[in-house]
């Protein structure tokens, strides 16, 4: 069993989607990828039944709010619970240098005593670099530059134990340099943060974020055989699948999920 858990769909600044965060579960542990935008991520985990003692490897993609305050919670709660003795083991928290030393430094001014002596002693700080190849809980994992216009970002192509592969590529437009890494995946996890047909409304392109369209495009270019678009925003909310699909469907196709909050989909059965 390998399931996409969908913690979170929404963007920085919507009210009625959790910012967008997801955990890959193979059965008896969970590795996340961003925490969303703050203690939010508490409820999740309860809502979707993930113990945080189950949760030994941590992937932060960026710097921005909406990805980022979720993880300080995690590392929180994750320290508290080694303080409690609830909790095995050491935590891996992967993320490109400059990042690690972020989340170092905003742990260091908000948790308390008890709680960064943990972090020090029992919180694996282990940086990532373009093209880097890691092995996390038996994946084959690479790391690649997104070359982000905004901050310094992060995606990576996870091999399965399915044998299905398995892209994520964060939270803004893929680069062109960057769309190899797709090619051919089983699985591609791409933001759509409006449709195409809203672009005038959205301004997605300001902000450096794609639409329905220009997602499904590139997945169709790159034979990707299941697409999920999320990192969206919420005026469409309640009518936000159905609007995608029906945008979607013209440029892509594959099989295409535009999930919902906590959706849980099964990577291991297409």
């Amino acid at each position: 069993m390998e399931n996409l858990i969908v913690l979170g769909t929404g963007t920085a600044l919507v009210t009625r989607y959790y910012n967008t965060c997801y955990a890959i579960y193979d059965g008896e542990n969970y590795f996340l990828t961003d925490g969303g935008g703050g203690d939010g991520i508490y409820r999740q985990f309860k809502e979707a039944g993930i113990s945080w003692n189950r949760v030994h490897h941590i992937f932060v993609s960026h710097e921005h709010t909406d990805h980022l305050l979720g993880i300080i919670c995690a590392i929180r709660m994750i320290t508290y619970r080694m303080s409690q003795d609830k909790y095995e083991g050491v935590l891996h928290l992967y993320a490109h240098p400059e990042l690690l030393e972020k989340i170092r430094m905003i742990c260091g001014l908000t948790l308390r005593a008890v709680e960064q002596k943990l972090m020090k002693e029992r919180i694996r700080w282990i940086p990532v670099a373009d093209g880097e190849q890691k092995t996390i809980m038996g994946y084959q994992v690479t790391f690649f530059d997104l070359c982000s216009t905004k901050a310094k970002q992060f995606g990576y192509r996870m091999q399965l134990k399915c044998g299905k592969a398995l892209t994520f590529l964060g939270d803004e437009p893929c680069n062109e340099s960057r769309e190899g890494y797709a090619e051919n995946a089983d699985w591609l996890l791409s933001e759509a943060f409006c449709l195409y047909s809203q672009r005038e409304i959205f301004h997605p392109y300001e902000y450096h974020h794609s639409t329905v369209k220009d997602a499904c495009t590139l997945a169709e270019k790159r034979q990707v055989k299941n697409l999920v678009l999320w990192h969206t925003e919420d005026q469409t909310y309640g009518q936000r699948q159905e609007k995608y699909l029906e945008e979607g469907r013209g440029f892509y196709h594959g099989n295409l999920y535009i999930p919902n909050d906590l959706d849980v989909i099964r990577l291991d059965d297409l």
